[in-house]
């Protein structure tokens, strides 16, 4: 639907009939670790992002996982395998 709020007039996913669905009914400018995302959008001067409503908490946690700027290590990426549980994988076979 067409945002009836902050970005009027443009396509937002978060708009229903009953109005806006975001955290306060209203989306929130980008932080300054989105600048060079490609999913950052300007509108009337200000810069938002097009998946979150609320960026500032997506890289509360660490990394946005949406970011295209940022380069991640395979290392941190991969799950932390738990010892015994692994030991039993191995006794198992």
């Amino acid at each position: 639907m067409i945002c009836q709020t902050v970005r009027k007039g443009h396509e937002c996913f978060l708009m229903k009939p009953s109005g806006c669905s975001a955290k306060k009914g209203k989306c929130y400018p980008i932080i300054d670790k989105c600048q060079g995302c490609a999913k950052v959008v300007d509108i009337d001067g200000e810069s938002y992002c097009q998946v979150y409503p609320y960026p500032e908490a997506k890289w509360q946690g660490g990394i946005c996982v949406m970011a295209t700027h940022v380069k991640r290590n395979v290392e941190e990426i991969k799950q932390k395998i738990n010892p015994l549980k692994a030991s039993k994988r191995g006794a198992g076979r």
